[in-house]
């Protein structure tokens, strides 16, 4: 089973949460499935010092810095085949709400970068399963919220929930631990650092949510 996964930078404060992203990997290939990285090469939003928090005048590159994590093995999104995937997966963090779409700047009204979408919306097309983690959720909602409202969380913030209802798309409120699944949409959502608090917390829920978009690309699911 081959499964996209889209990374967004490096580092939860301006690129993909490391935590979230590592978690994701870990539990596909524990789960035998084949991984493909993309990001899209393009400038981050802006670059974080994530030692002291505060924004840096430098610029970086949100295909170079996801290659940290993907440990090089990582395409432009652009190259990406949703007919060579069996589902994709986006991990959250910052960067997924500012160099995969505007959202954390503009709410419902975000754009989204183009092959980001596309990608996206061709896989929900093939009824292939995505999850999306974190404040991922909400680049869903912006995408395919005008073609069918999935439903979806990004926990229990009702600020962010309300910005993903005015997308189109529906919000469950959910604990850290789990998820939520709209089966008729094949899209699968949970929680992780939107609420915290501990990378333990934050593996059960990743897990269980990478296990059902297995599920769901299976045979079993696919029937």
């Amino acid at each position: 089973m081959k499964v996209g996964v889209i990374l967004s930078g490096c580092g939860f404060k301006d690129g993909a949460e490391i935590h979230e992203s590592v978690l994701t990997l870990l539990a596909l290939d524990r789960a035998g499935a084949e991984i493909l990285c993309f990001a899209p090469d393009v400038d981050q939003a802006k670059v974080v010092n994530h030692l002291t928090g505060e924004d840096a005048d430098e610029s970086r590159n949100v295909l170079v810095e996801s290659a940290r994590i993907a440990r090089g093995e990582i395409a432009d999104v652009k190259t990406a085949d949703a007919s060579a995937l069996d589902a994709l997966i986006l991990p959250g963090g910052f960067g997924a709400a500012m160099n995969l779409c505007d959202f954390a700047m503009k709410g419902p009204d975000a754009d989204v970068n183009e092959d980001v979408a596309a990608l996206v919306r061709a896989v929900h097309a093939a009824q292939k399963p995505i999850g999306a983690i974190c404040i991922a959720p909400a680049l869903i909602a912006r995408v395919l919220g005008k073609d069918g409202g999935p439903t979806l969380t990004i926990g229990t913030d009702a600020g962010t929930a309300g910005a993903i209802e005015a997308c189109g798309a529906g919000h469950q409120d959910c604990a850290v631990e789990d998820f939520v699944v709209d089966r008729e949409q094949r899209i699968v959502t949970t929680p992780a650092y939107m609420l915290g608090p501990t990378i333990k917390h934050v593996a059960e829920g990743i897990e269980r949510c990478v296990a059902e978009v297995l599920e769901l690309a299976s045979p079993a699911g696919v029937a």
